[in-house]
């Protein structure tokens, strides 16, 4: 077999950073599951993988189901002589949005924690079940610098995404000794793509150049970390643009 799986959960926009991991991992020698909440927006990056010489399957998830989940795991361990089951998971869904505290209702934080941590418990677990057998696999989840502290108006997002970096720290400890490579990549800055710059207006100008992260350059970090020696795994790292304050 030739080719492995990869799994992206948490793909929308051509330019987001979901689409970045799903072309990088594409580009080497992966069959991507373009997994997404929207058939139209995963369908188009894995179109234009294809277009380019790549593989790749576009799945509709809703990363909050189990059902979903399980369902695609289960496509994702099918190997045939021409492509073998995953071997790499990451799991790049959520949301953030600032809210007033006292204006937050119960349901709004739930819908914050299923996104941002019930999702990657999800697929971190469904991951786990399939690689522990086989004795190898990485799984990736990408957070925020919310997870290591909290801000005003958004304590509903630091306190889910600090949710889910300490299932990657949990599962890191549980499942490294088993050969599986569980990682937490905190991204701290605005990725520049057509979400930020539609929100924020003049975020080109405001930042300056390379003052936003580059989609291209994130998704070649997780790539790397997927290529490290056991001998030397990395659980944690940040990335941010050189002019980002911390």
């Amino acid at each position: 077999m030739s080719l492995a799986k990869a799994v992206v959960v948490g793909v929308g926009a051509e330019d987001g950073l979901g689409a970045a991991l799903s072309r990088c991992y594409a580009a080497n020698d992966r069959h991507v599951l373009v997994a997404g909440r929207s058939l139209e927006k995963v369908e188009k990056v894995a179109t234009a993988i294809r277009r380019s010489g790549g593989r790749a399957t576009a799945y509709a998830v809703d990363a909050t189901r189990e059902e979903d989940v399980i369902r695609l795991f289960d496509t994702a361990m099918i190997g045939d002589k021409d492509v073998g089951p995953a071997d790499l998971v990451t799991y790049n869904a959520g949301n953030n949005q600032k809210i007033d505290f006292r204006q937050m209702e119960a349901s709004t934080f739930e819908d914050f924690w299923r996104a941002n941590t019930l999702g990657g418990f999800l697929v971190g677990r469904e991951a786990a079940r399939r690689f522990v057998p086989l004795g190898r696999g990485s799984i990736f989840f990408t957070g925020a610098s919310g997870s290591l502290r909290g801000m005003p108006g958004f304590a509903h997002f630091a306190a889910s995404k600090a949710g889910l970096r300490m299932i990657s720290q949990s599962m890191a400890r549980e499942f490294g000794p088993q050969g599986i490579h569980v990682a937490h990549l905190i991204v701290d800055g605005a990725i520049d793509g057509e979400r930020v710059r539609s929100l924020f207006p003049g975020a080109f100008e405001q930042f300056g150049e390379n003052g936003m992260l580059n989609t291209k350059a994130i998704a070649e970090t997780y790539w790397q970390l997927h290529l490290q020696h056991p001998s030397a795994w990395t659980q944690e790292l940040d990335v941010r643009p050189f002019k980002e304050k911390f």
